[in-house]
C-alpha cells in the first residue's frame, strides 16, 4: 500500500478484535499497546494523534486510562470502546468529553469512517498495490476512504 502518513495513532486494548487490521488501511502510523500502564509510558516518548482506547483495561478499569489521558492531554482525540449494551460505561465515556464512543460490536465500516472522521481524513485515498500472478503486470486499486 502507498500512503502518505497523516497521523499517529495509538490503540490500546484492541488486540484480538480485528479493529487494528482496519487502521492498517488508513493512512495513518499505528501504534499498538495492550495495557493502560505501557500505553502511558509510551505517550512520554511518543508523538501521537489519536487514542483509540477500550473503556476497561486489564490493569486499568473503569475508563481509568482514558480518564487519565484526559486530564493530561485534553486536546488529543480520543475514541473509547464500551461494552455492547454497558449504558454506565458510554454515560461515563460520553461525561468525559472523548471525541467518540463505539461500542465492541460496532460495524467495520462504521470503525472505519469514525476514525477517519475524527482525524479529519475525509477525501484522503489509499493506493493498494496488488500484486501481479505471473509475468502480469503489477496494479492499483485506488479507495476513497470517506465521502
Amino acid at each position: 500500500m502507498i500512503v502518505l502518513v497523516q497521523a499517529t495513532v495509538l490503540t490500546v486494548g484492541l488486540n484480538g478484535n480485528g479493529k487494528n487490521e482496519i487502521l492498517r488501511e488508513l493512512p495513518i502510523r499505528l501504534i499498538t499497546m495492550q495495557s493502560g500502564t505501557e500505553a502511558a509510558r509510551s505517550l512520554k516518548n511518543e508523538k501521537v494523534d489519536s487514542v483509540i482506547s477500550k473503556w476497561d483495561l486489564d490493569d486499568m478499569e473503569d475508563g481509568r486510562f482514558l480518564k487519565t489521558l484526559r486530564a493530561v492531554k485534553p486536546e488529543i482525540p480520543t475514541i473509547a470502546f464500551v461494552r455492547a449494551g454497558d449504558r454506565a460505561q458510554e454515560i461515563a465515556a460520553r461525561t468525559l468529553g472523548v471525541s467518540a464512543v463505539l461500542t465492541d460490536d460496532t460495524s467495520d465500516e462504521l470503525f472505519r469512517q469514525t476514525v477517519a472522521n475524527v482525524l479529519g481524513l475525509k477525501g484522503i485515498l489509499s493506493i493498494k498495490a496488488i500484486a501481479p500472478a505471473g509475468n502480469k503486470k503489477s496494479h492499483y486499486e485506488i479507495e476513497k476512504i470517506t465521502e
